[in-house]
């Protein structure tokens, strides 16, 4: 048996449905979690990649802690996905969020999630960015005064650290690159300054790189060594965390919501090497990764110290995500097409 045949056994899940549904699967923590705050839930931007399965665990947990609260996803629904959320206990809003009146129209509820927001494409269309990520931030604690929001926020708004440094704190100071990631800062201090305001508590989720595996760093690293395509090392060093944790984790966040805004990094405890990892996948798909430049002494990392304190661990470590996603590719699984653009070192997405 060759190493393709035996990599394609390291990958537990035989479809996208069994995919989504442990990417989706509440931890007893979460069901805990759900159980105490009760109410109805608001997920704002839950049509892109992480939020259907965030939707889905929502809906499981509360059903799981003997809750009826209602789970309701916004979105433009530009793809599909509308009609899989409302198979599975989620009713779905279609509505653009910059649209005039349409936050007013929304429901009201006790917990909101904010996953809207902006990142490929923010380059040529700058104003757009910032009104999605910073502007919008406004609007939604205008109208959900009061209610938990836990907003989803990024690692890119460190900027890069040195390697051995073992990643951004949320203590230290932002120094975001390129105007994708200061528009992410911005829509940090407009939850900031809300939250001081009125007195709505708020917690932000720095996530970098949640992998499912149909997208996420590690896939764009096994396609091209798949392949053949040469891998850019400058950005030589990279932390990840499979969606499922990454899922519950931000769900935990919401009894750590807080006046002042609190702050968490949400990502694995691995710093990851770029060419290891490509060697990795090499080694398992019987081709010899090709590589080009230099590691940077530089790169994209944060320290999750925080998180794994007040929310837990994740469950699922690099090593084991690594063979999903080399099974899942050597099975020929669907790939959803939408680099991360990961390497970028100058903030330009």
């Amino acid at each position: 048996m060759d190493a393709v045949e035996l990599v394609r056994g390291k990958v537990p899940f035989d479809s996208e449905a069994a995919l989504e549904a442990a990417l989706s699967e509440p931890t007893p923590e979460v069901v805990e979690t759900l159980g105490r705050l009760g109410g109805d839930w608001v997920i704002l931007g839950v049509g892109g990649k992480m939020g259907p399965s965030l939707a889905r665990m929502v809906r499981r947990a509360l059903d799981a802690a003997g809750l009826s609260g209602r789970v309701i996803g916004v979105s433009r629904f530009t793809g599909r996905g509308r009609e899989a959320l409302e198979a599975h206990g989620v009713e779905t809003i279609a509505a653009d969020l910059l649209e005039p009146g349409v936050l007013e129209r929304l429901p009201d509820a006790a917990n909101v999630i904010v996953m809207a927001g902006r990142k490929f494409g923010s380059t040529g269309d700058e104003p757009a960015t910032w009104a999605q990520n910073a502007w919008l931030a406004g609007w939604v604690c205008r109208r959900y005064r009061g209610s938990r929001v836990v907003a989803f926020s990024t690692g890119n708004v460190y900027g890069l650290v040195p390697v051995g440094s073992g990643g951004s704190r949320e203590e230290d100071a932002p120094e975001p690159v390129g105007e994708y990631a200061m528009s992410c800062l911005g829509r940090e201090r407009i939850y900031e300054f809300f939250a001081r305001r009125d007195g709505t508590p708020v917690a932000l989720i720095r996530l970098n790189y949640a992998t499912d595996l149909r997208y996420g760093v590690l896939v764009d690293l096994a396609r091209r060594v798949w392949v053949g395509e040469p891998i850019e090392l400058a950005m030589g060093y990279f932390n990840t965390i499979w969606q499922g944790d990454a899922n519950a984790l931000a769900l935990r966040a919401f009894e750590h919501v807080s006046v002042p805004a609190w702050v968490v990094n949400v990502t694995g405890p691995e710093r990851l090497s770029v060419r290891e990892v490509a060697r990795r996948f090499g080694a398992w798909f019987g081709v010899e990764p090709r590589f080009a430049g230099e590691e940077a002494g530089t790169a994209l990392l944060s320290d999750a110290t925080r998180c794994y304190r007040a929310l837990g661990r994740p469950r699922v470590d690099a090593d084991r995500l690594m063979e999903w996603v080399a099974g899942w590719m050597a099975s020929g699984g669907r790939l959803l097409n939408k680099p991360t653009h990961f390497e970028s070192r100058d903030g330009r997405f």
